[in-house]
């Protein structure tokens, strides 16, 4: 029996996939280094990730694994996922009032190949007073999203723009997921 596994523990991937009539069979996270390599590149951050979770995930002979790493990058400097508030707040306030890049890396490994590619969206995040940052740090909306902002969440009213995937901002974007999963034979 082919099983479809997704190698993540976001519930918002989950509930993306769902999204688009994507159930998986298991849900499995993935334990690996998520270090970025001397002089990486974000882009390069996120497809390599990506695709070290959709190895390191068991599976059977006939099995999907699906796996993705969203990276948010100003510049060349990588917004990771925020240690803690302190954190959160110096990401914020580096992102307010200016543009950055949103890169997902997502791959899909079958018995004989590997599918992945990377996503980019550009996102505008409005200049923030100190009681929006206070505020949203309050929340506590910023732990585990990468850039300390979680776009499907209150920061919504901190983004007047974006170019390219919404669903990318999120953590998984949906149309290039389905098309890696048709080219992979399975339907979504």
């Amino acid at each position: 029996m082919t099983r479809f596994i997704l190698g993540s523990a976001s519930p918002r991937r989950l509930d993306l996939l769902t999204q688009i009539g994507a159930r998986p069979d298991q849900v499995v996270s993935p334990d690996i280094d998520e270090t970025p390599l001397p002089r990486e590149a974000p882009r390069a951050l996120a497809l390599r990730l990506a695709e070290r979770k959709a190895a390191a995930v068991p599976a059977g002979p006939g099995d999907h694994v699906l796996a993705a790493d969203t990276v948010v990058a100003l510049g060349r400097r990588q917004l990771g996922k925020p240690r803690d508030a302190a954190e959160a707040e110096a990401f914020l306030r580096l992102l307010s009032g200016r543009r950055h890049r949103v890169y997902t890396g997502i791959a899909l490994r079958g018995a004989e190949r590997m599918w992945s590619r990377v996503v980019e969206t550009i996102v505008r995040m409005k200049p923030l007073s100190d009681g929006e940052i206070a505020g949203y740090l309050e929340s506590g909306e910023w732990r585990g999203k990468a850039g300390g902002y979680a776009i499907q969440g209150r920061a919504a009213a901190f983004i007047p723009w974006i170019g390219g995937s919404h669903s990318n901002v999120v953590g998984l974007p949906l149309v290039e997921t389905a098309n890696l999963m048709r080219a992979a034979g399975l339907r979504p």
